[in-house]
């Protein structure tokens, strides 16, 4: 995905004089090429993402479209006060392009882990939001990013899934229909959810829009009103638009992602999945005992 969103982004650059890239350091041999055509629309401000978010504030101000990138916990929770104050307060749109997901550097230890980018996001008004799980789903989110004016964060990761889908804004695509409830796995998740519904007879809902949530295709295939939410980051994120969605019906809601707790190992990311109950097989015992 990364190399896929740096390939883009180069393109976008060539394509669109309004497209400017602002980096902190990360990924910046990737747009070697595309600074030196570029060199007033490609900013390396070092590792200061602060400033980063900043620069990319005063560019949107001017009528550039800014891509931002770097880690989860340094695009997003690092300088949060700046995303408030520069974007939001100012009313000013930017795209912003994390890798690094929750813990795909799980061996770089805490610091490096950003399971909690959309929850803080949450707490602002207006942003849009892309989980893509496939490199080939990487394009097309981040061309209908770019094209728009508003705020945007497309949260990219180093896992994928095994098929893409064509994503389409705002909607999610149904994999699978069945009777006894709705499981619905955003963007990496859809592998590790695919394994592990096996034959249970659910309905399987695909997220890579997860902001705005599409209301229309969960109600819409809704059968039993038993909900099971898999997200990649902190668990629970999306649980309000889901209610949202069904306050008029009487539901129950699984909610599975990555716990609040405090971990102190480093270990693979599979030691994360499995401590976080988020492999397959813990998966289905937990999707198992809610629909029982």
């Amino acid at each position: 995905m990364r190399r896929q969103f740096a390939a883009t982004a180069t393109r976008l650059l060539d394509e669109d004089p309004r497209t400017a890239v602002v980096l902190a350091d990360i990924s910046a041999v990737r747009f070697t090429v595309a600074w030196a055509r570029h060199p007033t629309r490609v900013i390396n401000v070092g590792i200061r993402e602060q400033l980063m978010i900043g620069v990319a504030g005063g560019l949107a101000l001017t009528g550039m479209r800014p891509i931002v990138h770097t880690y989860a916990p340094f695009l997003v929770s690092r300088p949060f006060e700046q995303i408030k104050l520069d974007l939001a307060h100012q009313d000013v749109g930017a795209v912003l392009v994390s890798i690094g997901a929750s813990y795909d550097l799980s061996g770089c230890g805490l610091t490096h882990h950003g399971p909690e980018d959309v929850a803080l996001l949450d707490t602002q008004n207006d942003w849009d939001v892309y989980v893509p799980g496939h490199r080939a789903e990487v394009e097309p989110v981040l061309r209908a990013a770019v094209r728009g004016n508003g705020r945007v964060y497309v949260r990219l990761s180093e896992r994928t899934n095994r098929m893409a889908f064509r994503p389409e804004a705002g909607r999610m695509e149904v994999v699978r229909r069945g009777q006894r409830g709705t499981v619905i796995a955003v963007g990496p998740m859809l592998d590790p959810c695919l394994d592990a519904v096996g034959d249970l007879d659910v309905n399987l809902l695909y997220a890579t829009t997860v902001r705005p949530f599409d209301v229309t295709t969960l109600r819409s295939t809704l059968t039993t009103p038993d909900v099971v939410l898999v997200e990649p980051y902190l668990a629970g994120t999306s649980a309000r638009p889901v209610d949202q969605a069904l306050t008029d019906v009487p539901h129950r809601l699984l909610l599975l992602g990555v716990g609040c707790q405090d971990v102190r190992s480093y270990g693979t990311v599979e030691d994360h999945d499995r401590l976080h109950g988020l492999d397959a097989r813990s998966l289905r015992q937990r999707m198992e005992a809610f629909l029982r």
